[in-house]
């Protein structure tokens, strides 16, 4: 396998796409071991998509896409505005509840970042915002989007480490909670610091709140249908996907009736790109990781590592590096879909719960989106909002410090968001 992981450094350091050098280098493991069927590469990536837990990866993508183009985030931004418009940094506070709030729609943060980049972007440069703090913002809020259910990464993260789904929704939505109360309470300080604008001169009246909130609320109840559809046993993982998708549509032509057949096809065709997108990448990762379990590089992973230290919080330090780095030069999907089934046996010899592992492998790798070489919704925000890079990483560094601390904290107390899926699952 040291052969395929330089291949796999070389081609993506020559700028090849990653799903291309994934499956390129993983040729080079059959290469090495004759006696392997070359028939077997060809089967790989077919056979690494059979699955029906990972059909909700599809059908949750399409489903957020239906959503974005059914009206709801026209209401959920009005509704940001009434809730946190009126605070010190009023638009850079309507950035992380928007997040938070598009979490039970999106579950994408390339989606929810380049949307915001947009719609808010604009009108927080009118307002005297710099550009790097906006983009920066924008970014690392969108970071919500992901962690409040459906995430595609914790499905994955499901599908691979063998790992309820419906724990990790259920913990998704505290983890993405507190993550809202951490980053409004970052820029609460840095807008005081800095004297930014507030958006609104007078807090919203109750009546106002009430109003949009009945017009919203289609979109708000969503993760809790999702996750008490789970947990009634009314449908599977793949099942809910699907049920979201219809349920995106009768909102779209029914109810917010602004969803056109036009609209519809356009919508079509933009989840078509991102799916196939996503769905090649991990038929090739069938590919790069068939020779991880021959060549036991999870046991002697683990051995190496216990061996020099039996400390969870070293064990663990040395994971978030790993996800960090990883993270820097990979779509945060394709990393879980590489390290889970490396690293799911080291976190369980140390004794850490996979659900905790799961929320902050979710938080800490889709962080990589904010961070150069190859940070997607980095260069997204930075292109639209026209931000040097040097401004762009000058900025970024509290709202790093600040993920990293939220794992942190989860970590160190993890009944924060342990208790509700212990609650509605038991105690696992």
């Amino acid at each position: 396998m040291i052969i395929v992981l330089i291949a796999f450094l070389l081609l993506l350091a020559i700028g090849m796409p990653v799903g291309f050098s994934i499956g390129i280098s993983g040729v080079f493991y059959f290469f090495q071991h004759a006696e392997l069927p070359m028939a077997t590469i060809v089967q790989l990536p077919i056979s690494q998509t059979q699955s029906v837990t990972l059909l909700a990866v599809p059908l949750f993508i399409f489903a957020g896409s239906l959503m974005n183009s059914s009206g709801i985030t026209d209401r959920l931004i009005k509704l940001s505005m009434l809730l946190a418009g009126h605070m010190r940094g009023g638009m850079a506070q309507v950035s992380v509840l928007l997040s938070t709030l598009m979490g039970g729609c999106s579950g994408s943060s390339n989606a929810d970042a380049a949307m915001e980049a947009r719609i808010l972007g604009p009108e927080m440069l009118k307002q005297g915002y710099p550009r790097g703090y906006t983009a920066v913002v924008i970014g690392f809020t969108s970071l919500i989007t992901s962690t409040i259910p459906p995430g595609v990464g914790m499905i994955l993260y499901g599908t691979v480490g063998e790992v309820s789904i419906g724990r990790l929704f259920t913990a998704g939505i505290m983890s993405g909670l507190i993550m809202m109360v951490a980053f409004m309470i970052t820029v609460a300080i840095t807008a005081r610091m800095r004297n930014f604008p507030r958006a609104r001169e007078s807090r919203a009246p109750m009546k106002e709140i009430i109003l949009s909130l009945k017009d919203t609320i289609w979109a708000l109840i969503f993760p809790i249908v999702l996750i008490g559809s789970l947990r009634l046993g009314l449908f599977t993982p793949s099942e809910v996907g699907a049920f979201a998708c219809c349920y995106a549509l009768v909102i779209g032509f029914f109810v917010y009736k602004e969803m056109t057949i036009k609209s519809l096809i356009e919508t079509l065709k933009e989840a078509i790109r991102d799916i196939g997108a996503i769905m090649f990448m991990i038929s090739m990762c069938g590919i790069f990781a068939y020779g991880i379990p021959m060549d036991q590089i999870p046991q002697k992973l683990t051995m190496l590592i216990t061996t020099y230290t039996s400390s969870k919080s070293v064990v663990i330090a040395i994971i978030f590096v790993l996800y960090i780095i990883f993270g820097m030069f990979m779509d945060g999907s394709i990393v879980i879909l590489l390290l889970t089934p490396i690293l799911m046996p080291i976190i369980r010899a140390v004794g850490l719960d996979p659900v905790l592992f799961g929320v902050v492998t979710s938080i800490i790798v889709t962080m990589g989106i904010l961070t150069p070489p190859v940070g997607i919704a980095m260069y997204i925000v930075n292109g639209i909002l026209g931000v040097p890079m040097k401004e762009y990483l000058k900025e970024s560094i509290p709202f790093f410090i600040v993920t990293i601390g939220v794992g942190a904290l989860l970590l160190a107390i993890p009944n924060i968001i342990l208790f509700l899926p212990n609650l509605l699952y038991g105690v696992a």
